[in-house]
């Protein structure tokens, strides 16, 4: 399975509440995964970090947004970069950042399966389904629109021009378990497949996690998995600036990762909202990187004892 992977740094902050996101990628460079994955036979290039001129504000009807202008270059800037990096090898990793990234991240990869002839599908491991449009947002946190936007849902016309979209139907999001009303009627009305923690804890995340994986099988999809630290349960992993109770285990988010290796069907991957001014000692950022070796092809059997993170 080994084969090129490349990193690439998204600093972005703009689309959260809390400052700090800024320092995740080198906080995972620090942690030592591009390390991690060399040691485990993988060519691994860092393409360094994005990054974007000053910009002038841009107003909007909705008055609760901030960080618009900068947010709009953000996405543009990695939808560029993120693009090249997927042409250069086989498993791009795009390290944020707050999770506004994917605005500019999925739709790259989504124009790359475009002109591939295959659909992308879109794994999306967080505790909220960031359905907002630009129009609905209360908070004003951008990070909470990119799925919205990349789906090519009305309300998101101030982002840049979108060059390929996402089929909701292609979308599986698990461990939800914080939803606005405007995102529970959007979930409805576009058919997102959303398995919250309640289902989780009655079927486990190995059950629909594998029908996903047979869908993207059947139709010779792309995959892009896209991993916010809120997934997982904030006593694993504090370095987030919006903690929901409830969240995955240690030993659920690594099945899921050693399951997504098992299928060979992802094509590229979103590390996001990691906020090391919120950690303990680096302890959220070594978990991000042992589980993107999971990921990567470590098993449980390659796992050395060690002392606590």
């Amino acid at each position: 399975m080994p084969g090129t992977c490349a990193l690439l740094g998204a600093p972005i902050e703009t689309g959260a509440s809390q400052r700090g996101c800024i320092m995740g990628p080198a906080s995972l460079r620090t942690a030592g995964l591009a390390e991690g994955l060399a040691g485990l036979g993988w060519e691994v290039s860092d393409r360094g970090d994005v990054s974007i001129a000053p910009q002038a504000s841009q107003p909007h009807a909705n008055p609760a947004l901030h960080h618009l202008a900068e947010t709009s270059a953000w996405i543009a800037a990695l939808h560029a970069a993120a693009y090249d990096a997927g042409a250069a090898c086989d498993l791009p990793i795009f390290m944020g950042g707050d999770h506004s990234m994917a605005a500019g991240t999925v739709p790259a990869m989504a124009r790359r399966a475009q002109e591939a002839g295959r659909p992308l599908f879109v794994l999306w491991l967080d505790a909220h389904p960031d359905l907002h449009t630009l129009e609905t947002s209360e908070s004003g946190n951008l990070h909470g629109t990119p799925v919205a936007y990349f789906t090519g849902q009305p309300g998101c016309d101030a982002y840049p021009t979108l060059p390929a979209t996402v089929d909701p139907a292609n979308i599986c999001m698990m461990g939800i378990r914080s939803v606005d009303a405007a995102e529970q009627v959007r979930i409805r009305e576009l058919g997102v497949e959303v398995h919250d923690m309640r289902a989780i804890d009655e079927t486990g995340v190995l059950e629909p996690l594998r029908r996903f994986l047979d869908r993207v099988r059947e139709a010779n999809g792309m995959l892009h998995v896209s991993f916010d630290v809120d997934f997982l349960d904030p006593a694993i992993a504090p370095a987030v600036g919006t903690t929901v109770p409830g969240g995955a285990t240690f030993r659920e988010a690594h099945l899921i990762m050693e399951t997504l290796c098992d299928s060979e069907l992802v094509s590229s991957l979103d590390l996001v909202e990691l906020n090391p001014f919120l950690d303990e000692r680096g302890k959220t950022a070594k978990l991000m990187c042992d589980l993107t070796a999971s990921l990567f092809g470590r098993r449980v059997m390659d796992r050395m004892t060690r002392s606590a993170y």
